[in-house]
């Protein structure tokens, strides 16, 4: 399969940084998939898994919000937060879901702290769930 030039840059560094053939991440609309040769675009992103083929061997991650553009071949992955599948704490994911499910269990929390619970436990389910696909 053909390889592309792929970038993935979070505010905390570069992730990823090379020749891939195939990109498929969650955009706020729904799953994208790139390969070479792939039209420019620019998408923002939702939260959820992205699968990296690289030499023909699958690398899954948690990419969390920002954005991903292609252009003139080059694919930019600019996540908020991004984890590969072995780097992420599962305790601590763990511990953030149950966190969030208090408050979402508390009937005197305000609206703006459900809709921050929500966030984080959105978050915490999509890098546990990533976390078992190492």
């Amino acid at each position: 399969m053909k390889a592309f030039p792929l970038k993935i840059v979070t505010p905390d560094g570069i992730r990823f940084d090379g020749m891939a053939e195939e990109l498929i991440v969650r955009a706020t609309t729904g799953d994208m998939g790139f390969l070479a040769g792939h039209t420019n675009c620019v998408a923002p992103l939702g939260m959820g898994r992205a699968t990296i083929v690289v030499d023909g061997e699958r690398r899954y991650g948690a990419c969390i919000g920002g954005m991903v553009s292609v252009m003139n071949g080059n694919v930019t992955l600019v996540p908020t937060t991004f984890e590969w599948a072995q780097d992420i704490d599962v305790a601590r994911a763990e511990a953030s879901k149950e966190r969030a499910q208090a408050v979402l269990d508390n009937k005197n929390a305000s609206e703006t702290d459900i809709l921050l619970a929500k966030a984080k436990l959105r978050r915490a389910l999509v890098r546990t769930a990533v976390a078992k696909t190492k």
